[in-house]
């Protein structure tokens, strides 16, 4: 049987760029796949053949001897696809596993940051951060010292001594990654020799032993606005550690806590307090004054006859919300403080209070009367 023409096979002209077909090729690989296909027993045959063809036109010079003389360009042993409409097991899974990096690459590693001569990105670092209740109200400018690595000055991050290039290593010929055949499917593992990187180096750089980097404490001038809280993320970019061999640095992530306030409990931009009050002002009434998260202080009007757990509320006394839009409230909660250590006088004068009150209620002094009843027989 004739062989299919491989632009036919692909479904592509002869003026396709190598980005068309590899897609036109990526296609037919997802379209054909014989898991996907076990209802049609032509599949595999045809998945293979569209791999064969894609062997020769993804590679300029196989494609252009096919373009001058078509099948016969590879007939006859010259290394090419085999006779017969089939390709070498190692060719079919080559072009099969270029498909695979393209659709799965970003998920198996296969563009992490080595091959090619890729340097590797430097880590992220974290820092924790604790700010008092009135510096997460106001916001601040803060220097922070980070231990973290650095750009190697000796050799400007190449890793070699004096600045010299890396060589490629030879063992993955700079791709950083080396190929085992496991039957049907070529296995790609990060390259023993280089770590992934491509290149090595003859000479390391005495300072960094090859690193590109080197340990060093910086010093960072961090802003830190107003209305953060415990949990809040900051995050400056490039200021992690320095890459590998002159690869980009990775970011500094900053984790705010926002320590316990004395007075105040934070609940999101709201602040709730305790206030103590005379028994006196709770009962007659009158004004008070309130300490606030800005250091100041404000005035409060109780009403008469309040009760503890009263809960009276200062509009946009609380916290800033940390992305704008105005802020927080206050709640204010009373607490009617009872005396204590009274004097002769005091005493007299709540035992009057107390007659008054009896004379004035007299559910109230039959109420008092039953106490005082109970209290007797217990005594007896």
């Amino acid at each position: 049987m004739a062989k299919r023409d491989y632009y036919e096979v692909l479904g592509i002209a002869r003026g396709a760029s190598a980005d068309e077909i590899k897609k036109a090729y990526r296609q037919k690989a997802k379209a054909l796949h014989p898991d996907s296909n076990k209802d049609n027993p032509n599949a595999e045959t045809q998945f293979k053949e569209a791999g064969e063809a894609y062997e020769v036109l993804k590679d300029a010079d196989k494609k252009a001897a096919y373009d001058r003389f078509g099948h016969a360009a590879f007939e006859g042993g010259m290394g090419g696809p085999r006779q017969g409409g089939g390709q070498g097991q190692g060719d079919f899974a080559s072009a099969f596993s270029d498909v695979f990096d393209d659709l799965f690459g970003d998920f198996m590693g296969a563009r992490g940051g080595g091959g090619r001569g890729r340097a590797a990105r430097g880590s992220d670092l974290r820092y924790n951060m604790r700010v008092t209740l009135e510096e997460a109200f106001t916001g601040l400018q803060k220097t922070i010292n980070v231990p973290t690595s650095v750009v190697c000055t000796s050799c400007e991050g190449s890793g070699a001594e004096g600045g010299a290039e890396p060589s490629t290593c030879p063992t993955c010929s700079g791709m950083g990654k080396v190929r085992a055949q496991q039957g049907f499917f070529t296995v790609e593992r990060t390259c023993p020799t280089c770590g992934g990187l491509g290149q090595i180096i003859q000479n390391p750089c005495k300072s960094c032993g090859g690193q590109g980097r080197v340990q060093k404490d910086r010093a960072l001038s961090v802003n830190i606005p107003a209305g953060v809280e415990t949990g809040t993320r900051i995050r400056l970019s490039g200021e992690g550690e320095a890459g590998m061999r002159g690869g980009p640095p990775g970011d500094l992530y900053i984790f705010i806590e926002v320590s316990k306030h004395a007075l105040f409990e934070r609940e999101e931009i709201n602040l709730f307090c305790t206030v103590p009050v005379s028994v006196t002002a709770a009962a007659l009434g009158g004004d008070i004054e309130v300490p606030t998260i800005d250091g100041g202080r404000s005035r409060v009007k109780i009403p008469a006859g309040s009760q503890s757990g009263r809960q009276m509320r200062l509009r946009s006394k609380g916290m800033p919300a940390l992305r704008g839009g105005g802020a927080g409230d206050m709640f204010i909660e009373l607490a009617v403080e009872t005396p204590v250590n009274l004097t002769s006088k005091q005493k007299e004068l709540l035992r009057e209070f107390e007659a008054l009150s009896e004379d004035n209620n007299p559910e109230s002094k039959s109420f008092f009367s039953s106490v005082k009843t109970f209290w007797d027989s217990m005594k007896g």
